[in-house]
């Protein structure tokens, strides 16, 4: 049997009122949590991470059942926000991958009753080789909390389930506090968003973590005009590079204005054969500079509602990013 069938079909209005409660149920608990680090978990949690930044190894994260699938998660998030980490089955711990945890290492143990018999071969095995453990439960006396090193009480709330029984509000504030370590972790590493890059090279975030200077057009596909130069020069220039704009400099080489296809199209009951770049050049343009990282590129493009934009190092252009540019690398 695949499931068990529908006795009615569902009413619409009941599954929003549903959705609505178990979204309340689930904040109700956040709240608990929060309110929890502002008063008894606030030294549990500070003495975790002073512990989890101290180690010479990696963090072990073990789990079973829902415990497990959220540690797995935290495990990926600490391993890719500096901290090396990965998660040990507790099952398979009992069959040899007990020898993969090392006594450099840390061992941070999920269990929402603090109970799991599957977990007591690996609390043995880091109480005999004095492998600090940390425990994640809300079992402030269960078996578990008893052999930890560190225990991060978790508050007891209810479950959005309306039996009470399946892990919802748990695992999501047991999520909540693994994601709260690796952050705290990583601000305390000041962990940089070009290491971030360096273990997501791929896809859309590995893109944004690209910065401006890894793809903006320099050096002769730079549309550049001097001041006081005709505008009929500066539009041949337009069409030749294709930007849709051209950087107005200074005799100094300092970015003066730049002149856009918009300017052009409001000042064509103009004779712009007579005018000079500056009679029309936008005197402000949107700057970027080189190291800035694309993905805040695009946001000001989106934000400010143009295409492209300079950048600029000592007040000198020194390159222009188009859309197109930050399309092409997956940004947008």
């Amino acid at each position: 049997m695949h499931g068990l069938p529908l006795k009615t079909k569902p009413d619409a209005a009941a599954s929003i009122a549903s959705a609505l409660r178990t979204v309340t149920t689930e904040q109700a608990g956040l709240a608990a949590l929060g309110a929890a680090l502002d008063n008894g978990l606030s030294a549990a949690f500070a003495q975790a991470i002073d512990v989890l930044s101290a180690i010479r190894g990696r963090v072990i994260v073990t789990g079973v059942g829902k415990s497990g699938h959220i540690g797995n998660k935290i495990a990926a998030t600490l391993a890719s926000t500096g901290t090396p980490a990965f998660f040990v089955h507790p099952a398979e711990a009992n069959h040899g991958d007990l020898g993969m945890i090392a006594k450099d290492d840390v061992i941070v143990a999920m269990s929402w009753s603090g109970e799991s018999a599957e977990l007591n071969s690996i609390v043995a095995y880091s109480r005999r080789f004095s492998i600090p453990l940390i425990a994640i439960t809300a079992g402030e006396n269960s078996a578990l909390a008893r052999e930890a090193d560190v225990v991060l009480a978790l508050p007891r709330v209810p479950e959005a389930c309306p039996h009470g029984l399946a892990p919802t509000t748990s695992t999501l504030l047991q999520l909540v506090i693994g994601d709260a370590l690796a952050i705290a972790l990583l601000e305390a590493r000041e962990f940089t968003p070009d290491q971030f890059r360096t273990f997501h090279p791929g896809g859309q975030l590995g893109a944004k973590l690209m910065k401006v200077r890894d793809i903006m057009h320099k050096g002769d596909r730079l549309p550049l005009a001097t001041a006081g130069s005709s505008l009929r020069d500066a539009i041949v220039t337009l069409s030749n590079k294709r930007f849709g704009c051209v950087c107005v400099v200074d005799n100094d080489g300092r970015l003066a204005g730049i002149v856009t296809d918009g300017d052009l199209a409001r000042n064509l009951d103009r004779n712009l054969g007579t005018l000079v770049v500056d009679d029309i050049m936008t005197k402000t343009p949107k700057t970027i500079d080189p190291e800035t990282l694309t993905g805040e590129a695009i946001a000001i493009l989106d934000e400010k509602r143009i295409s492209a934009l300079v950048v600029v190092e000592a007040d000198r252009p020194v390159g222009i990013v188009h859309f197109h540019d930050l399309l092409k690398v997956g940004v947008a």
